[in-house]
């Protein structure tokens, strides 16, 4: 047995009990999990050298990606460069963009008009054709690590597409193929689901089944009617799946993004969202991918309140997702921008830094998907703020239409009956920098330079949370809202689509002249980006924590790590504050402008900010 084999074993054996345990009592089919043994040793055999390389060093290290260097961009490949090999040649400013982690939305094929934005996946192996091949995509992610940069990819397994192999099959009437979806006859069954699951798209795709006039039959579709929802109870299911995970795990994809991970088991009399299995098949997941590639991350898509995100990192003992998306945090940060009040803002962020260091959580400020307003209302309603009211209060200001708003952006799936929408816009939107330019305003202008500020400020914020920061491509260089999608009729209907437009490289070739829009976004970034990047406090294991400011617009929020302390405040208001703090323990400098100050009573301008270190007794930094 060569040295290889000899890792792969006893990896295998260290997990074989509990994986065959779950698979057991999920299955009871010995057959099957042997099958699922024997394909997990092919994968592996099938893994390259370097991966192997780099799943042993990730092993030896297994915190790696819980450094203060990691930073992540969002892009669509085709907007951001064309395809595969047009990324490859985007490296270089990736680099400079201080990235090294690159999510690359849904790239897999699908059907153009029956896609759901890449979602909708008519086969696990294939690369769009406009995007490139598997090849690209193994020169791509080859390219990418030896810049040091990782690769994230979508792993949709809710469903496939109606023009998947599977559900060409099903269509066709294989009875095999029929079993890994859900067919009905008739509406009593799907009508029994649909008295207690909620609907995801009530307006552009109501319901939780579809008729299927040609099969006769209806098929259960959480998301869009040609998203068939997968089956789990069957193996065959799970183990296909794994076997697709593996595949597209060894074209050297380091995180999987498991999109839409609560929805993935179906019970009768349930909400079908959460349920106890769907923990089953993610700590699956975790241990064949620790026997097969380890270096692989698990990041789960649970778009929902922190009770029901946080049992998705599972326990020390056995863990499932490496790390969540931190979706109330970003929906509640919007909210503080629409009331000038940071009350339930820190209340969010005392939750998720009360949380135990292990649990990494992304945070950012967009990303390709609409914005829901998945707020913690029974904090709200002691304040006499209503659910209803107040989600409409916040589309109605992003709009630009009432609270002073310089906002621009559109609705995604308003609903009349419940007057219940999402929202949809690109940060620099958000933040009024498309109003003040469509009103003609130059550099210098005061509606565009408090834009601009408001803008770098949310990015420090960010940059300040415990968890890894991710910038949606093109919010580097103030990227606005794009409204061609219109013209599209296969992109009309998806007002989604304003956000993900093209990126624009003319204000790329101008991001060294601070005399642009696009400069001065991206020299402020840099420059918060090195900072975060060298400064040892914003490791994931530091100890993070908010500040009463007495001033309902002004955030504090503090780190400490290894005797340094870092002190950020926030002015979410058009107006100066003042931040009524006491820090006596000594001076502090503000690394932006390294000027030293005392942290007491401390004045900050309309939307701006302070990152502020303490200094040892000798007026140097703390040591």
């Amino acid at each position: 047995m060569d040295n290889n084999w000899k890792v792969f074993e006893e990896r295998f054996c260290r997990h074989l009990d509990e994986l065959k345990w779950l698979y057991i009592e999920l299955y009871g089919n010995e057959a099957m999990f042997d099958e699922l043994c024997d394909s997990m040793r092919r994968f592996y055999e099938e893994r390259n050298e370097e991966l192997k390389i780099s799943d042993l060093e990730r092993e030896a290290q297994p915190d790696w990606y819980k450094k203060n260097d990691m930073l992540g961009m969002m892009f669509y490949i085709d907007n951001f460069a064309g395809n595969m090999k047009g990324v490859r040649g985007k490296l270089d400013y990736l680099e400079k963009c201080n990235v090294n982690y690159i999510h690359l939305m849904p790239f897999l094929d699908t059907v153009e008009g029956r896609s759901d934005g890449g979602y909708a996946v008519a086969d696990f192996r294939k690369v769009q054709e406009k995007l490139g091949t598997m090849e690209d995509l193994e020169k791509l992610t080859a390219a990418c690590h030896e810049k040091q940069i990782n690769v994230c990819m979508d792993f949709v397994m809710n469903h496939t597409s109606e023009d998947h192999e599977w559900a060409k099959k099903a269509r066709q009437g294989d009875e095999a193929y029929k079993s890994r979806y859900f067919f009905f006859d008739d509406f009593t069954v799907p009508g029994i689901y649909e008295s207690t699951v909620p609907q995801v798209f009530p307006t552009t795709a109501p319901g939780n089944f579809t008729w299927l006039p040609d099969v006769g039959q209806y098929v259960m579709t959480t998301f869009y009617p040609y998203q068939w929802d997968l089956n789990y109870k069957n193996p065959r299911v799970f183990n296909e799946m794994m076997y697709n995970f593996l595949y597209l795990a060894n074209k050297g994809i380091d995180i999987m993004r498991i999109d839409a991970v609560p929805y993935i088991w179906k019970e009768l009399y349930t909400p079908c969202r959460n349920l106890p299995r769907v923990h089953t098949i993610v700590r699956m997941m975790r241990i064949i991918s620790e026997i097969v590639c380890p270096g692989i991350l698990l990041l789960g898509e649970v778009v929902m309140e922190p009770e029901k995100v946080v049992p998705y990192f599972g326990t020390v003992e056995k863990p499932e997702c490496h790390m969540l998306y931190n979706v109330t945090t970003m929906a509640t940060t919007w909210h503080t921008v629409a009331t000038r009040d940071v009350r339930l803002l820190k209340r969010q962020l005392d939750i998720v830094n009360g949380l135990p260091k292990a649990y990494v959580f992304l945070n950012y400020l967009r990303c390709h998907d609409d914005i829901g307003w998945g707020l913690d209302y029974g904090t709200l309603m002691q304040e006499g703020i209503g659910e209803v009211s107040h989600k409409q209060y916040l589309n109605d200001y992003f709009q630009g239409y009432a609270g002073a708003s310089n906002s621009r952006g559109e609705l995604y799936n308003n609903d009349p009956l419940t007057k219940d929408a999402r929202f949809c816009g690109t940060t620099a939107s958000m933040c009024g920098i498309e109003k003040a330019l469509s009103e003609g305003a130059q550099m210098g202008a005061p509606d565009l330079e408090q834009a601009i500020r408001m803008d770098v400020m949310l990015h420090a914020y960010m940059f300040m949370q415990s968890g890894i920061p991710v910038i949606y491509g093109g919010d580097e260089i103030g990227r606005l809202n794009d409204y061609s999608y219109k013209e599209n009729p296969n992109k009309a209907e998806d007002s989604r689509y304003i956000h993900r437009g093209a990126m624009d490289w003319k204000a790329v070739s101008q991001i060294d002249d601070e005399t642009t829009v696009a400069g001065k976004l991206f020299s402020q970034l840099d420059r918060l980006e090195k900072i975060r990047k060298n400064e040892k406090v914003f490791m994931a294991e530091a100890d993070t924590w908010t500040i009463e400011t007495w001033d309902q617009s002004v955030l504090c929020i503090g780190r400490y790590y290894e005797g340094e302390k870092i002190l950020g405040l926030f002015n979410f208001s058009e107006y100066d504050k003042t931040a009524w703090i006491n820090e006596t323990d000594g001076m502090y400098v503000d690394m932006i402008s390294d000027r030293p100050m005392k942290v007491s009573g401390v004045n900050i301008p309309a939307y701006g900010f302070y990152y502020l270190k303490k200094q040892d007794v000798l007026g140097g930094d703390q040591v």
